[in-house]
């Protein structure tokens, strides 16, 4: 199934540049995919900072949770 989306003639000749020969599809997964590895490990980062006594408050309020 083939979509479409709406971005500006530079954003697409800067994306096409950098996808080379992969096809588009190709290219976004992978983009999408390292995204979110990126955020990850930048979760684990922020996870490994926080001092193993702390409470569940205070591990809720450094990664800045919204809790119930």
């Amino acid at each position: 199934m083939s979509t479409t989306i709406t971005i500006r003639r530079e954003t697409k000749e800067l994306l096409a540049a950098l996808k080379g020969k992969k096809t588009w599809d190709e290219f976004l997964l992978e983009l999408a995919e390292d995204y979110r590895r990126r955020k990850a490990r930048k979760a684990l980062e922020k996870l490994r900072e926080i001092e193993f006594d702390a409470s569940y408050e205070e591990v809720r309020l450094k990664l800045k949770l919204e809790g119930s």
